[in-house]
């Protein structure tokens, strides 16, 4: 059985109908954080689909030193901050060094670790001491069996609202492919499955000096996931992807998200 994970007003996990966690890949401005989870928000509301919202403020791993990566950790915490403010909905951001966790711990409502970090044994204990839910991606380079590991670090804090994320998995180069085995395995360990299903039709470094991708293949991944079973859906969503600072290639527009979640919505009711 799969554990339930209880954030603010929301429950992921066992008996619960899947989460979406979404937003834009990163913070580019506040008219677009806000735009897109007051959109987010209510067509989640429509559907009865528990929502959080997840936007970077820093790009930590972009191709090239060129690249934009966001507006900073405190701009982009405090942009998190209104966003639960306005819209009354959990948010979460990611990650990437032990001298980050206290301040975002202080903002959002689940701390995500980057999937190039995943194992960073420091790190992960550090996301849990603060009891804080811990959504960990699971690395590109990992099998869904070795999550387990990861998953121990964080409860050895004794914090178990650990929630596991599927991005897929390198393929070659310049590519990555989704294994739906994955799903069930990591789910036997008893803590929530999220699929990622935008980054996992990214093409890493596909570009040279950014990565490249293709978002018609989201909905089948998606709809694939759902499937197989999985408790949530996370996905980066912007109003205009192709003028995105980052991730535009893999990333859905508002039409297309809702459309998703209703076909999603079919396809839980009948797994």
């Amino acid at each position: 059985m799969v554990r339930e994970i209880k954030i603010n007003n929301i429950k992921i996990g066992g008996k619960n109908i899947f989460c979406l966690i979404a937003g834009p890949c990163v913070m580019e401005n506040e008219k677009t954080v806000l735009y897109t989870a007051e959109y987010l928000k209510r067509i989640c509301a429509d559907e009865k689909i528990p929502f959080v919202f997840k936007s970077s403020f820093d790009k930590a791993n972009r191709s090239s030193v060129k690249s934009f990566r966001g507006p900073g950790i405190k701009a982009g915490l405090n942009l998190l901050r209104k966003v639960k403010e306005y819209f009354d909905v959990p948010v979460t951001t990611d990650v990437h060094c032990e001298g980050q966790i206290k301040d975002v711990a202080n903002a959002v409502d689940i701390i995500q670790i980057p999937a190039f970090l995943c194992r960073q044994t420091d790190l992960l204990i550090a996301a849990g001491k603060t009891k804080k839910p811990v959504n960990i991606k699971k690395g590109q380079f990992l099998s869904p069996r070795e999550v387990k590991n990861i998953i121990e670090k964080v409860v050895s804090t004794g914090n178990k609202k650990v929630l596991i994320t599927e991005r897929g998995t390198t393929f070659g180069y310049n590519n990555l492919v989704s294994d739906f085995r994955s799903l069930p395995v990591m789910r036997d360990f008893g803590y929530p499955v999220i699929f990622d299903a935008t980054h996992s039709v990214q093409e890493p470094g596909k570009l040279g000096i950014s990565s490249g991708g293709d978002k018609n293949f989201v909905p089948y991944l998606a709809k694939a996931a759902m499937a197989v079973g999985c408790d949530g859906i996370f996905a980066e969503v912007h109003p205009e992807p192709e003028k995105a600072l980052s991730d535009g290639a893999n990333m859905l527009n508002m039409k297309e998200i809702k459309v998703l979640l209703k076909k999603l919505k079919d396809i839980y009711y009948v797994r």
